[in-house]
């Protein structure tokens, strides 16, 4: 339905709003580096809010933001405030509409809790774009491929016996994935390079392998560990030093050959154009944590000018559609975690994700999803 006046041409109006806060419990307790510094527990559960975003035409887009471990009911409650700054809006005007929600919330910042929140509505504003379009999310875009190349994490925490860890692997590679990464960040240095090294003779060297510190090294062990783990060609060492070390990030990616990844806990387009100015390998940005696809475009713009490398985190429903997108060939993190919350899966064979063609993220929430909702809000123009 279009809408015309003297002033503007309004092609649809947000007329509903639901948001839900859903706990999703993860099998068993999840332990990285940060549960054996003693910073953190093992982790039980990932706290999601999906934003329903439906028009005056009969469309609905979807979105979603996370939380893991604390967090949740924060964002719920922040993005519960910021709802009816929606309503009567355009959805199209999606550039607008972030820093319509961005002021509505300016005292409590740009990054944060606070962009998370406004990544529910701009991912499902970007969803109901595409969908209004009739094409995937990543053709909307302008895709460079149909298929990404994909690496699988969940079977590498530490919480998992090294046996465990290499059965895995090979399950992973059996089930079309196309490389493996695994935690590392022990307290024991020669746990991680055993449980690495293990790794890699199990898959081969041909298969890419990564490892994750989750920040829990200092610059010294940092340096030892990349010197002792160059030898067994990874395609990246991930967040070996605290997230917001960007200079020591950078010089570690210019001093080793094996390459840098970070930029996950970032959590707006500031702290990952610092991070790119210093100088990494791999940017890692992550869609929900940003603030939404609007701001994830802007830092993939960033890292394209720089020549880096692309790796979103986490959110694969998501981050599929944003790396076919990408002009270089990007990696998709594989997490099967949120996969219950959805009635569709993704395609994923001969080491590559592939898209759908179904239009915008292609997914539908899941009866399951509903049954772990624990709040739920509504609004309507």
């Amino acid at each position: 339905m279009q809408h015309t006046n003297t002033d503007t041409a309004i092609l649809d109006r947000i007329t509903a709003i639901e948001i839900s806060s859903v706990v999703v419990p993860l099998p068993t307790g999840i332990s990285d580096a940060k549960v054996l510094t003693g910073r953190q527990r093992p982790m039980t559960e990932v706290a999601v809010i999906f934003a329903e975003i439906g028009t005056e035409a009969g469309l609905t887009g979807i979105g979603l933001g996370y939380s893991k471990r604390a967090g949740g009911p924060a964002l719920f409650a922040h993005a519960r405030e910021l709802a009816p700054e929606l309503l009567g809006e355009d959805p199209s005007d999606i550039g607008r509409l972030w820093n319509k929600l961005m002021w509505a919330g300016a005292s409590v910042g740009r990054g944060g809790l606070a962009a998370q929140a406004i990544a529910a509505f701009d991912i499902a504003l970007w969803d109901l774009k595409a969908k209004r379009a009739g094409l995937p999310l990543a053709k909307l875009l302008g895709a460079y491929r149909d298929s990404v190349r994909c690496y699988n994490t969940t079977g590498g925490f530490l919480h998992l016996p090294i046996e465990e860890v290499l059965e895995r692997a090979a399950r992973s590679l059996a089930d079309g994935l196309g490389g493996i990464k695994i935690k590392v960040g022990h307290p024991d240095h020669a746990v991680d390079l055993a449980r690495v090294a293990a790794v890699r003779e199990k898959i081969g060297d041909l298969v890419p392998l990564m490892v994750d510190a989750n920040q829990q090294w200092d610059r010294s062990t940092a340096r030892q560990m990349c010197r002792a783990l160059e030898p067994l060609g990874l395609e990246w060492i991930e967040e070996p030093l605290d997230a917001h070390d960007y200079t020591g990030h950078a010089r570690l990616a210019a001093d080793f050959d094996t390459p840098i990844a970070t930029g996950e806990m970032l959590t707006s387009v500031a702290e990952h154009a610092e991070l790119i100015r210093a100088g990494v390998d791999i940017v890692q940005p992550d869609a929900p944590r940003v603030g939404g696809i609007t701001r994830f475009l802007e830092i993939a713009a960033l890292a394209e000018r720089e020549h880096l490398t692309l790796a979103p985190h986490f959110a694969m429903e998501v981050h599929v559609h944003l790396a076919a997108a990408h002009p270089s060939e990007p990696w998709v993190e594989h997490f099967e975690w949120l996969e219950p919350l959805f009635d569709e899966r993704l395609d994923i064979r001969d080491g590559r994700m592939h898209l759908s063609a179904r239009p915008g993220l292609g997914v539908t929430i899941s009866e399951q999803a509903r049954a772990w909702t624990v709040d739920r809000h509504r609004i309507r123009l």
